[in-house]
């Protein structure tokens, strides 16, 4: 009998996607009723700080606060950063997930998601935030495996299924068959690195400094990973400070720029596919060769992206039906189901 049987589920019981960028969060039997941006204000006044916003109002204020308010990103590459404000975030999202439920004596169980590379250091962290934000019991779920799980890969079948889940902060890949992973691999490359890429190519090539809004809008509008040759020039308009005259000023970029500012974060995701076709074991890799490459994440949504690494690994690969939420429903549906009880592991 899994460990996990030993326990019961109260009614608010939860499931949480703790992303670099957003938080998902899946509550029991109602499906997923939060995604937010996974970032926190904090106002400081007399010496003392003090929340003052959380999710998509904080994010709002990035790049824009006085000197007495930060807005803090309390994750980075997929795990924890600042212990205590991630802490806040992680209960705040808790609270608001049980709505009108009232507060549980002993709060909530929760399975929280975990990149497949983090270590037990980093692991311990996001065990130690939930259990402090109020959670009774904390499982962990690795992020290649909730993925599949969302994606509806037959993960407890003797077949095996390639997973990518690119993320804010980590691109994970994962091949899985009977209820385990056969292999997991992750590299630290994401939306982040994406936003980071358009901004430095901007500041180079245009002399313009640009806040981290503005590269992920570019990157939504008119980032792509590849260009069709009859396809027209996409352009779009982008705000900043002219580095050199401290100015603000407008210019115009256009899709071939982005692409080429893509390149490297592109070209490590691509690579570390390879690298785990390389190391599946060849029963398994016969499998993959059927069923293809599934890709789940934000960092999915990227135009072209599926068409590319399919053509660089000449396999199929398509994108699953609800790539935001796919880890989040992965985790919920390991909560809910006894027959993903084994993919879970006692933080």
């Amino acid at each position: 009998m899994s460990l996990f049987n030993r326990f019961s589920f109260s009614p608010c019981d939860l499931a949480i996607d703790l992303g670099t960028a957003n938080t998902v969060v899946y509550v029991k039997d109602e499906g997923v009723i939060l995604a937010e941006p996974s970032v926190v204000a904090i106002q400081t006044i007399n010496g003392i700080p003090k929340v003052i916003a959380v999710g998509a109002d904080a994010k709002l204020m990035l790049g824009k606060t006085p000197d007495n308010i930060k807005a803090i990103r309390p994750l980075r590459n997929g795990v924890i950063s600042d212990l205590e404000v991630a802490e806040q975030m992680i209960k705040h999202f808790i609270q608001k997930a049980q709505g009108g439920r009232g507060r549980m004596r002993s709060g909530p169980e929760i399975v929280i998601c975990v990149p497949s590379g983090s270590t037990q250091v980093e692991r311990r962290a996001i065990r130690d935030a939930a259990s402090n934000a109020g959670a009774r019991k904390v499982w962990l779920i690795d992020e290649p495996m909730a993925a599949a799980i969302g994606a509806d890969l037959p993960v407890t079948h003797p077949i095996g299924s390639m997973v990518v889940d690119i993320g804010g902060g980590t691109t994970e890949v994962g091949v899985i068959s009977i209820g385990g992973m056969t292999l997991s691999t992750s590299v630290r490359v994401g939306g982040d690195k994406m936003d980071e890429a358009i901004s430095s190519h901007v500041r180079r090539t245009h002399n313009l400094m640009i806040g981290e809004a503005t590269a992920e809008r570019v990157k939504k509008e008119i980032g792509t990973a590849r260009i069709g040759k009859s396809k027209p020039a996409i352009k779009t308009f982008i705000k900043g400070r002219d580095v050199a005259r401290g100015v603000p000023r407008e210019i115009e970029i256009n899709q071939a720029e982005v692409l080429e500012a893509l390149a490297e974060p592109l070209g490590a995701i691509i690579e570390i596919v390879r690298t785990a076709l390389e190391s599946t074991a060849p029963e398994i890799a016969a499998d993959i060769i059927d069923a293809g490459i599934i890709m789940t994440g934000g960092g999915s949504l990227l135009a072209e992206i599926d068409t590319v690494l399919s053509k660089e690994t000449g396999l199929p690969v398509r994108v699953a039906e609800n790539p935001l939420d796919c880890v989040a429903l992965g985790a919920g549906r390991a909560l809910e189901d006894s027959s993903y009880h084994c993919v879970l592991h006692a933080a």
